[in-house]
């Protein structure tokens, strides 16, 4: 999302300033300083010294991390964005801001003593709400998609793209594959948000950002099948839980996500027909990055476990490590221990 919001900003007049980890080449309008965006000392020296208007946050902070932080935001800018998502939803067709949250209305208890993403974003959520300040948004954006950023179920890029271009096949839950989701691309998001900052409508809110279509996973994988011959195999809910967080298939990817974006779309004046269907916006992506897809690097353990389900053995090319961790992840009853593979290691010269 931030390649694209940072162009959008640049595009509507605005500075922009980009914390980084590494240098970057300059670009027209926006300006990198290199440091943790984690590190609080580092945080007060950019407000301090930039003293920006507006903070859009992509950080991933837990609840704890979050506390530490959120009041020098508030009370250093006019306006402090947050990126929640729209895992804090329980399911509710159609998705709306005033929606359950999972946090309010789920009675799992082993789950609501953990730290989970969607608990952890509605609790951040709701630090911003008893502040007593009104300078926050909240954004919310559902699954979205651009350059290496590609989701089918919760496998990622570089398990279904990996796979799907060297020939294998893709798994997902048989149920899941009826269930309708909404994947928005991330130029879209991109258009909200920048047409949010410093928008009187935005402050003390809290906003959907995504696109108001939706579609099966059955239908998803149609695309990804046109677009790069992705292939499909239906499998039991419980050996998918052995490949992906329970949390994050229970609590989301087999729930209906059916989104609303009314209330983005009357504060910003944009409207839905501005954005890209996903059949266009899926498959031009996909087929736009394609070259950089062919080279990335698998998920090991997540496509060993997938081969072992599916039957075969294809190790990865690369490294001597890699195809170590391949074997451990696709006969666990082996028992390739890490230390054994460390042995293996030093006998090919590998410390």
């Amino acid at each position: 999302m931030g390649i694209y919001l940072r162009r959008e900003l640049v595009s509507m007049g605005y500075d922009v300033y980009v914390t980084s980890r590494r240098e970057r080449p300059a670009e027209y309008g926006v300006h990198y300083i290199v440091g943790n965006g984690k590190d609080i000392p580092f945080v007060r020296r950019v407000l301090s010294e930039v003293a920006p208007d507006v903070a859009i946050d992509f950080m991933i902070y837990d609840t704890s991390e979050f506390a530490e932080r959120y009041n020098l935001f508030l009370d250093r800018l006019k306006q402090y964005m947050f990126l929640s998502s729209y895992r804090v939803f329980n399911e509710d067709v159609p998705l709306r801001e005033e929606s359950p949250r999972l946090l309010d209305s789920i009675a799992d208890e082993a789950y609501l003593k953990t730290d989970e993403y969607a608990l952890c974003k509605a609790r951040c959520e709701d630090m911003l709400r008893k502040s007593g300040k009104k300078n926050w948004t909240i954004l919310r954006p559902s699954i979205t998609y651009s350059t290496m950023r590609f989701q089918f179920g919760c496998l990622e890029a570089n398990v279904i793209c990996y796979r799907a271009l060297h020939g294998q096949t893709v798994i997902i839950p048989h149920d899941m594959l009826t269930k309708r989701t909404t994947m928005t691309w991330s130029g879209d998001v991109a258009k909200m948000i920048a047409r949010l900052v410093l928008n009187r409508a935005s402050f003390a809110e809290d906003f959907n950002v995504v696109t108001n279509e939706n579609k099966t996973w059955g239908e998803i994988a149609e695309i990804y099948k046109s677009a790069i011959g992705m292939k499909v195999k239906e499998v039991s809910l419980s050996e998918y839980l052995g490949i992906c967080g329970e949390y994050q298939v229970r609590y989301d990817r087999m729930f209906n996500r059916v989104m609303d974006n009314s209330k983005v779309l009357a504060a910003t004046g944009l409207r839905q027909e501005y954005f890209k269907s996903l059949a266009e916006g899926l498959k031009g992506e996909l087929l736009s990055n394609y070259g950089s897809l062919q080279t990335v690097s698998p998920n090991i353990p997540q496509n060993a476990k997938i081969d072992k389900i599916c039957g075969i053995v294809k190790c990865p090319k690369g490294s001597v490590l890699g195809k170590l961790r391949y074997l451990q992840f696709r006969f666990p009853n082996v028992g390739i221990a890490p230390k054994t593979i460390a042995f293996l290691l030093r006998g090919v010269g590998v410390k």
